[in-house]
């Protein structure tokens, strides 16, 4: 009888509503009505009119197709502003290069240092932060002062102001190393000991992969727009072959950090990178404003730049000796310059070894589970992913121009850089009077210039 009765007895949290709610249960915010009344239920007809069905395959489709086409064409806008914007800068003149570098290894360090700065949101660090870019000022600083001592010292060793700062450079740059490194020391924290050395070392490795080679790559602009050109178009060169032969004859995965890239891919661009390579060289050969040094960096390409040129850009003519199956005295010529000898093995580096570069920021990414470096540039991902490749071009082409292309011989600047640096303020003007009375001799100058600076010694002197 108990149990019969107890059957009988109905619980209110047990009757539920239509709705699938229990009377014993508080109203949650989905219970509210459009017109705000909290535990109101919908009626029949509303809820008879909610689509519950998943979205069709032919809608994922769809909507997976309008996510590739907005991609794509957001890729190709932003491909073509900064292919003009390039350009744009080239042309304009060295200083806008030099600029868009800049631009471009800060960005670049800063995508790097954030990837392993994740972690120090949720520490009380903020001086790990602050030190980062505290490095990267003194290396900037101490770089671009090295080029513009070396390259512009015509400008610099003759202003009072800038000859201290240019005589003391390297001690002053390591000197406001040494405070960055107190600093550091002096910011360790018990608990935090290990993230604060591995951001030391993840600082000091950005910066030598990314700002010292960038530096390297504005000596190439300084030596000539050349070196620095020439380099970079390989590498796009390279990039663009790789990804039409791979998709047109790639069959073989050529590395398994980029399951993408063919081995038939990788030959194809590495012939058609040497073939562009040899016709570009051939182009810019005849334009002095691209292999004359900056000597003026207010020239532009409608200006452009006048100079003797290297003798890499001299066309000559190579024949090949008498050979045994060539008639008697018969032989093969060919004339070329031999910067497009040198061209061969520019673009075999941008071909064969520049793109280990990429294969090193593909591991990178893998190892923090990135897709990108950033989103600096809208449907490229970041400037590094971009950037790769460069670096190490630019560093291989500052190495083998000053090994291979370079000639050694005195320039004004050099001998500036010797008289004032080396030789003392009577010394200096010994060499003035000595130069004075040398082209006195060769009727350069009238024999009253020497006398007239004479008289102002004297009058200096005086004074």
């Amino acid at each position: 009888m108990t149990g019969r009765s107890r059957r009988g007895v109905r619980f209110p949290h047990n009757n539920k509503h239509a709705d699938g709610h229990s009377d014993g249960r508080r109203a949650s915010f989905s219970d509210v009505s459009e017109e705000g009344s909290p535990g109101k239920p919908k009626s029949a007809g509303t809820l008879d009119n909610i689509d519950e069905k998943p979205p069709s395959e032919q809608e994922q489709r769809q909507s997976e197709y309008e996510k590739k086409k907005a991609n794509f064409i957001t890729r190709t806008f932003w491909t073509f502003v900064m292919i003009g914007g390039f350009f744009a800068a080239l042309f304009m003149g060295h200083v806008y290069i030099l600029v868009i570098i800049t631009a471009v290894q800060i960005v670049s360090f800063k995508e790097v240092i954030a990837i392993a700065n994740v972690p120090s949101r949720a520490r009380d660090l903020q001086s790990t932060k602050s030190l980062n870019w505290y490095w990267l000022a003194t290396t900037m600083y101490f770089l671009y002062g090295e080029s513009v001592v070396y390259y512009l010292k015509h400008i610099v060793l003759v202003d009072k102001v800038l000859l201290p700062l240019a005589t003391h450079h390297r001690f002053i740059s390591f000197i406001l190393y040494v405070f960055g490194f107190v600093f550091f020391v002096g910011s360790l924290k018990t608990g935090h000991l290990k993230f604060q050395f591995s951001q030391f070392a993840w600082t000091h490795m950005a910066l030598f992969l990314i700002v010292v080679q960038a530096h390297f790559i504005m000596n190439n602009v300084l030596e000539g727009m050349i070196w620095f050109f020439l380099p970079a178009a390989l590498v796009i060169t390279n990039d663009i072959f790789a990804y039409i032969c791979g998709i047109t004859f790639g069959r073989t995965q050529l590395i398994k950090l980029s399951p993408k890239k063919t081995v038939e891919g990788f030959v194809g661009a590495w012939i058609m990178t040497v073939l562009f390579g040899i016709l570009l060289t051939n182009i810019l050969l005849r334009s002095k404003y691209f292999i004359c040094p900056a000597t003026n960096l207010g020239a532009n390409i409608f200006t452009g730049l006048d100079c003797d040129p290297n003798p890499v850009f001299i066309p000559r003519t190579y024949s090949t000796p008498e050979l045994f199956f060539l008639p008697p005295k018969y032989s093969l010529s060919i004339t070329m310059s031999p910067m497009q000898i040198h061209t061969f093995f520019w673009a075999s580096f941008a071909s064969l070894i520049a793109p280990f570069g990429g294969f090193f920021a593909s591991g990178l990414k893998r190892t923090f589970k990135i897709k990108d470096f950033g989103d600096s540039i809208p449907g490229h991902g970041g400037m590094t992913d971009r950037m790769d490749c460069q670096f190490i071009m630019g560093l291989f082409a500052f190495i083998y121009y000053h090994t291979f292309i370079a000639f050694k011989r005195s320039s004004v600047t050099h001998v500036m850089e010797l008289a004032i640096m080396e030789l003392t303020t009577d010394e200096q003007l010994e060499v003035i009077k000595g130069v004075l009375k040398y082209l006195t001799n060769q009727g350069v100058v009238g024999p009253e210039t020497p006398a007239s600076f004479e008289q102002l010694l004297e009058a200096s002197k005086l004074v």
